[in-house]
């Protein structure tokens, strides 16, 4: 698989680059997306790629947006990524790995799903017995699934800073309370069937996080990517027990050796040994050949 790291396209303008997407502009309609082998750690951005991790992300992420196409629109357009550039360097740069999306504005949030207690949410049900104020049973142990999915969502931080929980209200303020609630509604829908599915090919989905945008009329749009393991904690069913935390399909072992290697977690990361790299990336398409076959 080719590696990306940063994309540098010649025919279009580049809008942003962000931890692991960098967006283009096409016209006053649409805008491309380009998902790179880039990775964060820590919200840190690593100075070595994943190889393969663009294409994965894009090729699971077109998948669950024609699965779950149903519940709520999403924003890819439907056009070729490779006809909205001039170049054949352009074009190698964005074969697999984009998508032409509509020009939306995307809502505040972060709009994050629990359906098991793990990670910051057993950590707060550890002090509180609640999960961002939502109250459970006690004597729940770490990565027991909860009695229904939670929606918790979180703000938008700038690259390098760190999103923050936040209540229902407090969503309700930023987006109005009739806003809130069809995110929420949406959000443990989506989360919901595609749980069902991701359980039919023995993974399970732990969490996830989605993103919505709305167009001038103010009709609601899945944006983003959505279900990867970017984005998602995706647990292997066979490994999984209730009490410990099983291994995931992601960055996790990027993330253990940077944890041994003594870095602070501030700029710069270190660089990443090619095995561990190769590691993660395996994990990576082990998740796309379970899902998606």
């Amino acid at each position: 698989m080719t590696v990306l790291h940063e994309s540098n396209l010649t025919s279009l303008p580049l809008l942003h680059r962000g931890k692991v997407r960098d967006l283009y502009g096409i016209d006053d309609q649409h805008l491309l997306i380009v998902q790179t082998d880039r990775l964060s750690a820590f919200d840190v951005i690593l100075p070595t790629p994943v190889p393969g991790k663009g294409q994965v992300l894009t090729t699971l992420s077109n998948f669950w947006f024609g699965k779950l196409g149903h519940i709520i629109p999403n924003h890819l357009s439907g056009i070729a990524p490779e006809s909205v550039v001039k170049t054949d360097a352009d074009r190698a740069q964005v074969a697999g790995r984009a998508f032409v999306v509509k020009r939306l504005k995307p809502l505040p949030i972060e709009a994050i799903v629990r359906g098991y207690l793990v990670g910051s949410g057993w950590k707060d049900y550890q002090k509180t017995g609640a999960v961002c104020g939502i109250a459970l049973p006690a004597d729940m142990k770490e990565a027991q699934k909860l009695p229904q999915p939670l929606f918790t969502p979180s703000t938008k931080a700038a690259v390098g800073e760190h999103d923050e929980n936040i209540s229902f209200d407090q969503a309700s303020k930023l987006l109005g309370e009739a806003r809130a609630n069809e995110v929420k509604n949406a959000t443990l829908a989506l989360y919901t069937e595609a749980a069902e599915y991701a359980a039919t090919k023995g993974i399970i989905i732990a969490d996830t996080k989605f993103e919505f945008g709305v167009d001038a009329s103010g009709k609601m749009y899945l944006i983003d990517e959505a279900l990867t393991p970017d984005s998602s904690r995706f647990w292997p069913a066979d490994q999984y027990r209730v009490g410990s935390n099983p291994p995931s399909f992601d960055k996790q072992f990027v993330r253990d050796w940077l944890e041994s290697s003594g870095w602070n977690k501030q700029p710069p990361a270190p660089e990443v040994p090619a095995d561990v790299l190769q590691k993660t990336s395996d994990k990576y398409l082990e998740a796309l050949r379970r899902l998606i076959g």
